[in-house]
């Protein structure tokens, strides 16, 4: 009777772990998503395309590029809306973008402490050849500096939750202060609950 009773306790917990387990699915990276109201992957991919188009076709940065690949320097985007937003994806992104039109070059400021430590490793360690050494100041220096905001406001009623979404982006160049582009990008999303609550 134990050994029946056993038995099929341990049927019952397969029957149940299998009935529990996950599915799991490639989908497209590209299509619209919608499973809340919050900033999501398709909102980051409108508004590093949005940015990136605009800024290549503007024309004062169309005569920047024109003979050179200028150096810039991105600073982190500023979250100014109650959500978490990963906004270092949206300036990857975009910064990505750029590099890959073929226009612009960057510098990695996220990165200087570790460039520092194998230049000192290079130069003081004296386990590197001084002849194939990288010398310090040798860097070159970025000629812009591309920055932006996030920022939103969120109505909600109780029946319709309404939040906008306004992504700006400004291009300086960085000896003179003058503010060679700027854009912005709206995102408004609409969520209407059921009566139910369901």
């Amino acid at each position: 009777m134990k050994k029946t009773l056993m038995a099929v306790s341990i049927g019952i917990a397969a029957l149940t772990m299998a009935g529990c387990s996950n599915q799991i699915s490639y989908g497209d990276a590209t299509e619209v998503e919608t499973t809340d109201i919050g900033f999501g992957s398709t909102d980051l991919q409108k508004v590093a395309q949005d940015m990136t188009d605009d800024m290549l076709t503007f024309p004062a940065v169309v005569a920047i590029t024109a003979k050179a690949r200028p150096v810039v320097y991105v600073e982190r985007i500023k979250n100014k809306t109650s959500e978490h937003i990963d906004t270092e994806s949206i300036s990857d992104t975009i910064s990505t973008n750029l590099l890959r039109s073929g226009k612009f070059r960057f510098v990695d400021m996220g990165r200087v402490a570790a460039v520092r430590q194998q230049l000192e490793f290079q130069n003081d360690g004296g386990m590197v050849d001084p002849t194939t050494a990288i010398s310090f100041g040798k860097q070159i220096g970025a000629q812009y500096m591309l920055y932006g905001n996030l920022s939103s406001i969120v109505k909600d009623n109780g029946k319709k939750k309404d939040v906008y979404y306004k992504f700006t982006m400004r291009l300086m160049d960085l000896q003179s202060g003058i503010i060679e582009w700027a854009d912005e990008t709206e995102i408004r999303k609409l969520e209407e609950r059921n009566k139910f609550g369901l």
